[in-house]
């Protein structure tokens, strides 16, 4: 399978390429500094940033699936994740690719999880709700959703950095009842899993321990 990957170098996405070359799959990836990704067979690295159209059309293109595991980088870049995916909706519609995979976050929609008390949903939005940050979640997964792709949302719960179990819950929506965290290796091993079985279309899985 030919996958196009961006935020290859991330936390979930450093798991993703690692998986996809140990698998035999060819891999394109964008990285704003190609030397920031090691050399290895069937990987192509682009330099580019995701918010130039050019860098991404030619990441994606002839791609069997794209996924993008970008996170927000702050203040300095508030709506990078809006304007990548809409760089990566229309790169994919000029080289007439379907299957699209973008890591999204639970919290970014706690207002609507019936699950959570008005209470913690008041204190979570003054807490976390920065305006730089859910927002731009927000509005990528608006992008994606009116793309007409086989979209996937894959909305992790708080990220942390051990060891993948694979022992994980999942829901449509929002988190599984008192999920609170998801290691970036699992929520690597979801992609891989959707990616290969073309599970999740036009779902939003949302993933806890």
């Amino acid at each position: 399978m030919r996958i196009a990957l961006l935020g290859g170098t991330g936390g979930i996405g450093s798991h993703l390429l690692s998986w996809a070359l140990q698998t035999g799959h060819d891999v394109t990836a964008l990285a704003r500094d190609p030397r920031s990704l090691a050399p290895a067979a069937r990987l192509t690295v682009i330099g580019g940033s995701a918010t130039d159209e050019v860098a991404v059309a030619a990441v994606v293109a002839h791609a069997d699936a794209v996924v993008s595991a970008l996170g927000p980088r702050g203040a300095t870049t508030p709506a990078l994740l809006a304007r990548a995916a809409s760089n990566v909706v229309t790169g994919m519609a000029k080289s007439g690719v379907r299957r699209l995979i973008c890591v999204s976050a639970a919290g970014a929609f706690i207002d609507g999880d019936p699950d959570t008390g008005v209470i913690v949903k008041i204190l979570f939005s003054r807490v976390l709700d920065k305006p730089f940050h859910f927002p731009d979640t927000r509005q990528m997964e608006s992008v994606v959703a009116a793309s007409g792709l086989d979209w996937t949302l894959v909305r992790p719960t708080r990220l942390v950095n051990t060891p993948a179990t694979g022992r994980y819950r999942v829901r449509p929506d929002y988190p599984p009842p008192s999920g609170r965290t998801i290691a970036r290796a699992d929520v690597a091993q979801f992609i891989a899993g959707a990616v290969t079985d073309g599970t999740w279309l036009g779902g939003r899985p949302a993933l806890a321990y």
